[in-house]
């Protein structure tokens, strides 16, 4: 699948959309906005992720020739922190503002193979960390003891 799938602590986060949509730029955000706080973070898969699914639960994995590479657009391919396979808890979609719908409809649903997660539409202003975001947005996955 074209996504990219990090953890950040024991959250697995899956960014999806089309091509260009800044899956990696945010991805990468999130890990460095994680690692500045000293938290557990790792990139699974860049570009190209496999998912599949084991017990109910939607897992994410990375062919090994782009294992803990992670594309950086007009930047280069840069080496990451990595880890084999994990589980996701979380799918992102990162986009563009929108004049027209300054909130993103409530409760949608990306769903891997029959397992539903919940997706987390974020816009890519630039001028919000997406980590913090998330963490205000979802302090379950994120700010539990």
């Amino acid at each position: 699948m074209h996504a990219t799938a990090i953890v950040v602590g024991e959250t697995g986060i899956l960014f999806v959309g089309p091509s260009g949509a800044g899956k990696s730029t945010m991805a990468f955000a999130c890990l460095a906005g994680a690692i500045s706080r000293g938290w557990n973070a790792a990139l699974v898969a860049d570009d190209r992720t496999c998912l599949t699914v084991h017990s109910g639960r939607c897992i994410a994995s990375c062919p090994e020739p782009i294992r803990g590479k992670l594309e950086l657009r007009g930047g280069g391919i840069v080496d990451l922190p990595r880890i084999g396979r994990a589980v996701m808890h979380l799918a992102v979609a990162p986009g563009p503002p929108s004049v027209k719908s300054r909130l993103p409809p409530d409760n949608e649903i990306f769903t891997c193979d029959g397992v539903e997660l919940h997706l987390q539409r974020l816009w890519r202003d630039g001028a919000t960390d997406p980590l913090t975001a998330l963490c205000a947005l979802r302090p379950d996955r994120f700010l539990s003891n």
